[in-house]
Parts: structure tokens; C-alpha cells; sequence
């Protein structure tokens, strides 16, 4: 099986991520298998929110489902369209009202990332940007950066462009600061560049101490109250500056849930209501939000979203969905709710595949496992009562790669042997499973990559001839 070259270090740390059951940061396309309809979905919004929309969507799926996967895969699908992206994982710590707002602010400043920064940080080249973006304007006019008065000029450009964010709520001092940042770019001024970024990032904890470092009596902070105002002053600044938009991904939604004082929850809650009228009423221009969480955090009526009666109402499946009650839910990705069902037994089979090129391609080895011992293997993991319609691709990764590398690290040893090892004496359990040589996928519409229409579709006889990279 050909696979294309990837960077050692990348492939490394992709191998590590996924080995341990975490998310890789950076790589993921190179496993991306299936999730065609939602990554479609996605990438639609992010169309609409290029051309001045806003949208949130909620990808909802059982631990180890795959949705922190998609929402790195998006997260790398988005700078590649051109737009600023902040991710972050909620916490005990982080939270998106009252005590915990403002932790959700820096880690999102901490990740915020571009195609040129990839790995966070980017917060001062796209500052930087709109110094350039002025200095260029000032050219076109015969002023060079060697005139007396160049830096003057700038500042003043920028200081009058900076007037389009004073609408929005803090958008006086945004603008004051970002113009104090430019200013002391010009200038070489890095402390006082450090001093904005701390402000910019909400790492002042109160309003003397951010008076003192940046000389501006009248300063107000970035604090958990109004944290979410300045994010969309942020979506506003990269806009200004050319970038496509701003999306955010906010991952592990699950620790809202988990909030045992229902006042505080329900908070959090009232937080995200006003997040997703924003977006879908079009007062948040240029901003995608995507949420990451659990069945559990949407759909329980005691402590989930479906717990507050306006979010319920806004994000319940339409009484249509459920179909007319003869064969399988209808498929629905329109809607601010994507659903993962788990990937089809053809998916799982090509997963297996590319991860056996991708270690043998670190390790510089050839893996011996044949077809049939892939095929063996996924039979077995879904052999397991339940395993049809509950397994994850979490757990069938960890289990394949932890093979391949006790494979590795006992070349004495075959397929056979290890497998054994590990199903002696195991009790034999009811296969649940299609026969391997009748792998299809679990639903229609993942029959196949195509952008046609499916119905009618009848289940065929998969092979390993028919998974195409």
C-alpha cells in the first residue's frame, strides 16, 4: 500500500497521540477516514462564515466516538480556508460563565492559530499585519519607511481604521490598545508590546495593575464577565486584516454537565444561549463556534442542555427526522446538532490499513501482518456483545497499534502467537458481527465516496481491494 511521505516528526507524534487514546494536535488528516456528510457540513458553514455569517454547530458522540478528531481535522480544514482558529478543552477550571470564564479566554488567546502559526501564538503576527497593511497603503502614496515622520503616519492610519471596532461592547479600549501595539512596533518598543499582548490575552488581573504597565488611565480588563465581547472584537480585528474569520472550537462539554450547583450550570448554560443567537442571528459576523460533547451533556433533561427549555427548544431533532417508522432515522446535517454514529466495519477495516503503512513507515520495517490478519482482527473486536453498534474507533486504534508494536518489539513472535496470548482461555462470547467476508458499512449513505444520491441502496460484499486511499 503507497503512502505519501510524512514529516518524522509529525508522523512521530501522531503515532504517540493516537497509541495513548489522545487527539493529535497536528497530522490528523493523515488518518482521516470516513466522516464524509459532517465534513461536508462543516465546510459548508465555514463558506457561509467566509462571506460574513456567523453559525454554531454541537458534534455530539459517545467518548472516544471521534469528535475531538473532527474538530482537529476542521481546525486544520479552517486555516486552510483562510480563517483564525482558538480551540480549548472546558475543565473544572475553565468554564464559559462566573468563575472560569476568563481561563476560557486565555487558553483560547494561548491556541489561537493561522496557516503561518499553526501551533498557537498568532496573536502578534496578525497585529502585525495590519501594521503592514498600513505601511503598504503609506507606500502607495510616496511615503517610504525611511520619511522622518513614517512611523507617525502609520499609527495614525491605524488609529482611524481602529475606529470600526469601537461599536462593539470594549471596543474602545480594543481599539486603544491594538493602536498602542502598532505604535510600539514602529517604534521597536518590545516591552510595551509585551504590556498590550498581556492585555490583549487577559493576563491582567485587575484594572491598576493594567493602568500601570500601559500608561492609560481610563483602561478597563478583559475578566470573566465580559470575556466572550472581546472574542468577537477579535473576530472583528482579523477580518479587518484579510483573514476569512474566526472559528472557535470548544471541546468537552461534558465538565458543564458535571456542574453539581444548578444556579452555576444553568449560568453556563444562559452563557451558551447568547453565544448561539449571536451567531445564527448574524450580531457575531464572521464567527463559527463548534462545541464538542457527550449524549449525555446534550439530551439529559436533568443537568444536559436539554435541561434549559430555550436551549432544548433550539437544538431538539425536528418530529421529522425520526422518519416514518419503516427503516432507519433520516439522515440530518443541516441542523445545529451532528450525531456520530460510529464508522462502518469498511472504514474501521481502512483505518487498520493506514495505520499499519504509517508505522511501518516510522519504525522502517514492514509490518507482518497479512490482509487477513486485519481482517481477523476487526472480526474479533466487534465479535463482543454490543461491540456491532458500540465500539469506537478510540479503542480499535489503541488495541491495532499496541499489535503492531509488540509485533515490533518481539520479531520472534507472529500475528498468531500474540492473538493467542490474548484470547486463551476467554470465555467465547455471541458474534454479533457480519462474517469478515461480508464487512459492509453501518449505514447506507457511508457506502461509498460519492456525492450521489444512495437511496435504494443494497448492502455488497466489501474486500480489501475495495477500501480506496
Amino acid at each position: 500500500m503507497n503512502t505519501e511521505r510524512i514529516p518524522r516528526r509529525v508522523l512521530g507524534t501522531l503515532l504517540s497521540s493516537v497509541s495513548a487514546g489522545v487527539v493529535p494536535r497536528t497530522g490528523a488528516p493523515y488518518i482521516a477516514i470516513g466522516r464524509v456528510d459532517e465534513i461536508a457540513s462543516l465546510t459548508r458553514d465555514l463558506d457561509r462564515v467566509a462571506e460574513g455569517e456567523g453559525a454554531t454547530r454541537f458534534i455530539i458522540g459517545r467518548y472516544g466516538s471521534g469528535k475531538s478528531f473532527l474538530i482537529q481535522l476542521m481546525r486544520g480544514y479552517a486555516a486552510e480556508r483562510g480563517f483564525v482558529t482558538a480551540d480549548c478543552d472546558l475543565s473544572p477550571e475553565r468554564r464559559l460563565s462566573g468563575t472560569g470564564g476568563l481561563a476560557t479566554y486565555r487558553e483560547l488567546m494561548r491556541n489561537l492559530s493561522c496557516k503561518s502559526a499553526p501551533d498557537g501564538g498568532a496573536l502578534p503576527g496578525i497585529i502585525g499585519r495590519w501594521y503592514s497593511m498600513a505601511a503598504e497603503r503609506l507606500a502607495a502614496k510616496g511615503i517610504t519607511p525611511s520619511s522622518a515622520f513614517f512611523t507617525s503616519e502609520v499609527t495614525s492610519e491605524i488609529i482611524a481604521d481602529a475606529r470600526s471596532l469601537e461599536s462593539g461592547v470594549g471596543g474602545f479600549d480594543f481599539a486603544l490598545v491594538v493602536s498602542e501595539y502598532c505604535k510600539a512596533y514602529g517604534e521597536g518598543n518590545d516591552e510595551r508590546m509585551s504590556a498590550c499582548l498581556r492585555w490583549l490575552r487577559g493576563e491582567f488581573g485587575n484594572k491598576t495593575e493594567a493602568r500601570a504597565s500601559l500608561g492609560i488611565r481610563s483602561l478597563s480588563v478583559i475578566d470573566d464577565l465580559n470575556w466572550y465581547d472581546h472574542l468577537k472584537l477579535i473576530c472583528a480585528l482579523v477580518r479587518k486584516v484579510g483573514y476569512s474569520g474566526l472559528c472557535v472550537f470548544i471541546d468537552e462539554g461534558v465538565n458543564l454537565y458535571k456542574i453539581a450547583n444548578r444556579i452555576s450550570r444553568e449560568s453556563n448554560y444562559e452563557k451558551i444561549l447568547s453565544m448561539y443567537n449571536d451567531t445564527m442571528q448574524g450580531k457575531a459576523e464572521g464567527l463559527m463556534l463548534v462545541f464538542g460533547g457527550t449524549p449525555q451533556f446534550l439530551e439529559d433533561t436533568r443537568r444536559g442542555l436539554f435541561s434549559y427549555e430555550a436551549l432544548r427548544s433550539r437544538l431538539c431533532d425536528s418530529r421529522f427526522v425520526a422518519g416514518d417508522g419503516t427503516g432507519a432515522p433520516l439522515k440530518s446535517m443541516m441542523g445545529p446538532v451532528i450525531r456520530l454514529k460510529r464508522l462502518s466495519d469498511a472504514e474501521l477495516l481502512a483505518l487498520m490499513m493506514r495505520l499499519t503503512a504509517l508505522h511501518g513507515q516510522y519504525h522502517k520495517w514492514s509490518p507482518p501482518i497479512t490482509d487477513g490478519n486485519m481482517t481477523e482482527f476487526l472480526k474479533n473486536s466487534l465479535s463482543r456483545a454490543g461491540a456491532d453498534m458500540m465500539v469506537t474507533p478510540r479503542e480499535v486504534i489503541r488495541d491495532y497499534v499496541s499489535l503492531l508494536d509488540l509485533l515490533l518489539q518481539n520479531p520472534d513472535r507472529s500475528y498468531s502467537d500474540i492473538v493467542a496470548v490474548k484470547t486463551e482461555g476467554a470465555k467465547a462470547e455471541p458474534t454479533v458481527a457480519s462474517p469478515v467476508s461480508e464487512i459492509a458499512p453501518a449505514a447506507p449513505e457511508k457506502a461509498e465516496k460519492s456525492g450521489g444520491d444512495t437511496g435504494g441502496y443494497t448492502p455488497r460484499k466489501v474486500t480489501i481491494d475495495d477500501i480506496v486511499f
